[in-house]
């Protein structure tokens, strides 16, 4: 027998002795992993699937076995071991050889101690960072998943995001290059992995903003002829902006401009500009944006309300308008965000010419429709269905800060009925909001000028007996009356 025909059957051996040994019924020992691979240690099995041999079933055994080992504890500790073959198998043809080694070095990361950096050695003394970059651009996406994974445990440690973004680049790191020259597909699959490097750490977050990979969000909302990839981008964008330190990066004149545009092209189609409102607003609700953003002095709500044209005009527009529920729904909540709702009581009110111009914005948005107030707009919003009226109750809680939107909630009775009725939601959030804005009415009246104004006070007793009750259906103490009743006599 020759040597090729030898290892044609030792690979059918161990082919059969894989598959048995994955097909393993319950939870597989410690004991009982370092039994199978005395008999057939990891060098050889990687071996086997690296030449190749045609014997049936051979590469779908061994990957199963290996499965089945590597979730192990055993076989977590053997995981340094699988580094040096993990390069054949990032490039080897088969998809599930190439999802294997990327799932393998994303569990090395995450097991091996962030601190002594044991698993980013291996990558970097074994070269495979660079093939694991190439795999977010395979066409199995289960294997590209891998890779991403392998990336965001890479980007857990500080020794991990050295090597993802080199401090000291004189040229763009590996991702940046790989993104330039990558289908749209890939780039959001980029973006993704960057949108959940913001959620690891502030640290993480810093390295990306470093590394040039943000100004990608920007160069793929110029995109508008494919409306899917641009949506794609937008909801990406969206999972970075939950992040608290998202303002600090993101909050920049062109981006604003950028989602600017988006919002008030009415070529666009609505759910791009309803989801690009709804990131302004979000990136716009945070008190650390005073301080975010280097070319102006003011918070990021007044970016929107002071620039001229006003950007914030497009939020009022939207939140007032009634031909599309989206956009309606995103501009309540932008404007809500800007107003100040998400702010502390502090920081809540604006400088003189933004709560001037919101001031204006609202007053003229209500002349041009049919509602002819503020008081008439927000009651109008309370009277749709439950996601606008939540919506509205946040307005209305932003707002009422403010002397003249106080007055205009206080004057409509229709709008005091509603926020101190305990029966007009049903739904525990809300109740909560309702709550929220009827607290938030109260305080303000009780502190402004309007105070002691006989033709509110009706109104303040209704407000502080409202909030009294709470949210949640409380019923008004009621004392027990005795029960007389008269005796029977025979």
């Amino acid at each position: 027998m020759d040597n090729h025909s030898a290892s044609i059957g030792n690979s059918a051996l161990l082919a059969a002795a894989a598959s048995e040994f994955a097909s393993l019924p319950g939870h597989l020992t410690d004991a009982a992993v370092k039994e199978f691979l005395d008999r057939f240690p990891l060098p050889l099995i990687f071996i086997a699937l690296k030449d190749g041999f045609d014997v049936p079933g051979l590469e779908g055994s061994l990957l199963s076995c290996l499965e089945r080992i590597l979730k192990t504890s055993y076989g977590v500790s053997l995981l340094p071991q699988c580094v040096p073959y993990a390069q054949p198998g990032l490039r080897a043809d088969s998809p599930l050889t190439r999802r294997l080694s990327c799932k393998s070095i994303a569990q090395l990361l995450e097991n091996s101690d962030k601190d002594d950096g044991v698993g980013v050695q291996a990558i970097v003394e074994h070269g495979v960072w660079p093939s694991i970059v190439a795999c977010l651009a395979d066409s199995d996406e289960s294997v590209a998943t891998a890779a991403a994974e392998a990336v965001k445990n890479l980007a857990k440690s500080t020794r991990g995001l050295e090597l993802i973004f080199p401090a000291k680049a004189e040229v763009d790191t590996l991702l940046n290059e790989f993104a330039m020259n990558s289908s749209s597909m890939v780039r959001i699959r980029i973006l993704a992995i960057i949108a959940a490097l913001f959620g690891i750490s502030d640290e993480a977050a810093t390295a990306v903003h470093r590394s040039g990979l943000l100004g990608m969000f920007e160069q793929e909302l110029n995109n508008t002829t494919d409306m899917l990839a641009t949506l794609n981008v937008l909801e990406v964008l969206y999972e970075i902006v939950t992040t608290p330190i998202a303002a600090k990066f993101l909050l920049t004149k062109s981006m604003l401009q950028r989602l600017a545009a988006t919002i008030s092209n009415s070529a666009v189609d609505s759910l791009l500009r309803s989801r690009s409102i709804t990131i302004s607003a979000r990136l716009l609700s945070s008190d650390g944006i005073y301080s975010a953003v280097d070319e102006f002095v003011m918070r990021g709500a007044e970016l929107l309300l002071c620039n001229t044209p006003p950007t914030a005009r497009h939020a009022v527009d939207a939140a007032c308008s009634r031909g599309w529920r989206n956009i309606q729904l995103a501009g309540t909540h932008a404007l809500a965000s800007i107003s100040g709702q998400e702010r502390g009581e502090s920081t809540q009110l604006l400088n003189d010419q933004a709560e001037t111009c919101l001031r204006n914005l609202i007053y003229t948005a209500a002349e041009n429709s049919s509602k002819h107030s503020p008081s008439g707009l927000l009651w109008s919003l309370l009277q749709q269905d439950p996601e606008i009226r939540l919506a509205a109750y946040r307005l209305i809680t932003g707002l009422v800060m403010r002397q003249w939107c106080l007055w205009e909630v206080c004057a409509k009775q229709e709008i005091i009925n509603l926020v101190t009725n305990p029966h007009s939601e049903t739904t525990k959030i809300g109740m909560e909001f309702r709550h929220s804005c009827c607290v938030a009415i109260s305080n303000a009246l009780l502190s402004s000028s309007f105070k002691n104004d006989p033709a509110f006070s009706d109104v303040s007793e209704k407000l502080q007996a409202a909030v009294r009750r709470g949210p949640y259906l409380a019923k008004e103490f009621v004392a027990p009356k005795p029960q007389v009743a008269t005796e029977e006599r025979y």
